[in-house]
């Protein structure tokens, strides 16, 4: 699809991230709901919010602070938790790099999963040109949104949320509707059997570093089976 003006560009992103924004409802009533009944207050629970942007991080260092551990493990955890948008900000980086100060801030800030499984599917080899930023910002300002929304709610709900509604059931379903559409040829197939297969193994290890591995794991076995698809026919011609 090609886009008339950088609004078309925004409103095409919001819709596509849409569908996205219900699966992080649940994710973030179960965050705020956790805040509170740590004694939280609704203050420092949406600051926390606000600051971190970053659901998985979030809920970790809640449990650390539970557990009474030192600060510097939370933002250590969290740190190792977030690598993975090291990876996202490099994939993206060659469609939005060229973007201004005031526009690569927010772009950073607003980075999230879903976002960048998106973008990634939109933007394909050539990109959007100078439509790239408003289809990006239409796919991550809706999920902010929600996300922050949702999280309000949890606080003023609380413990009226029932665990018999499973909740937190949403969250990997939400992950695989992002990932079966990118498996499209032989090297996504492999990165996420790989990424998936090292998640599993490795969930128990502290600190969250089961994440890490499974991304880094992934991301090695995409690249060597791409290397090597492409260096098949240049072999198959050598004398």
């Amino acid at each position: 699809m090609s886009y008339n003006s950088a609004m078309q560009a925004w409103v095409d992103g919001a819709r596509a991230a849409l569908p996205l924004t219900t699966s992080v409802v649940p994710f973030g009533l179960i965050t705020g709901v956790t805040a509170i009944g740590m004694g939280m207050s609704p203050f420092e629970t949406l600051g926390m919010t606000l600051l971190f942007y970053s659901g998985s991080a979030q809920m970790v260092v809640l449990q650390l602070m539970q557990t009474g551990a030192l600060p510097l493990t939370m933002v250590v955890t969290a740190w190792v938790i977030n690598l993975r948008f090291l990876m996202y900000s490099a994939a993206l980086a060659p469609h939005l790099s060229d973007q201004p100060r005031r526009r690569s801030w927010p772009l950073s800030y607003l980075l999230s999963d879903q976002s960048f499984a998106l973008c990634t599917l939109r933007f394909g080899a050539n990109g959007l040109g100078r439509f790239a930023f408003p289809y990006y910002m239409g796919t991550a300002i809706p999920l902010w949104l929600g996300w922050n929304l949702a999280v309000l709610a949890g606080i003023y709900l609380g413990a009226g949320i029932s665990a018999s509604w499973s909740l937190g059931f949403a969250i990997p379903l939400s992950f695989l509707a992002l990932l079966v559409p990118g498996i499209r040829n032989p090297a996504t197939l492999g990165a996420a059997l790989l990424g998936g297969g090292l998640a599993v193994l490795a969930h128990d290890l502290p600190y969250n570093l089961g994440l890490l591995v499974a991304s880094v794991g992934g991301v090695t076995a995409g690249l060597t089976i791409e290397q090597l698809r492409k260096g098949a026919p240049v072999a198959a011609e050598a004398p």
